[in-house]
């Protein structure tokens, strides 16, 4: 009789066990997105050529890190720009009219007795 050859699953590794967190998750989706958008500005400046800028970068003798560092300050531009919109999101009403978070404070006049001064 042969025994189970597969490794229980508290001892497989966990590659991406941080993606379970949902936070990590909601911020590495929305940087995704951010990525995906700065890929597609980059290509969308190089088909447009703006004042010959596709021209300037491959005539360039290393295209590629001009290409790299444009591509970079995208990235973090619109990376971070799509975390720190869900971040910000996250303390918005839910659409089905269900409030989250603590109650929103009530702005109405109270009124309260005091003492005239002497």
């Amino acid at each position: 009789m042969m025994t189970n050859q597969t490794p229980d699953r508290a001892q497989r590794p966990r590659r991406f066990g941080f993606l379970r967190v949902p936070l990590f998750r909601l911020l590495a989706i929305n940087l995704a997105a951010g990525v995906a958008l700065a890929a597609l500005v980059v290509g969308g400046l190089l088909a447009l050529n703006p004042g010959g800028l596709r021209h300037l970068i491959f005539a360039d003798a290393s295209p590629g890190t001009a290409l790299g560092l444009l591509l970079f300050g995208f990235i973090v531009t619109f990376g971070s720009a799509a975390m720190g919109t869900a971040i910000m999101a996250l303390g918005r009403a839910a659409e089905d009219g269900k409030r989250r978070g603590p109650p929103a404070p009530v702005t109405q006049p109270a009124m309260a007795r005091a003492r005239r001064l002497r």
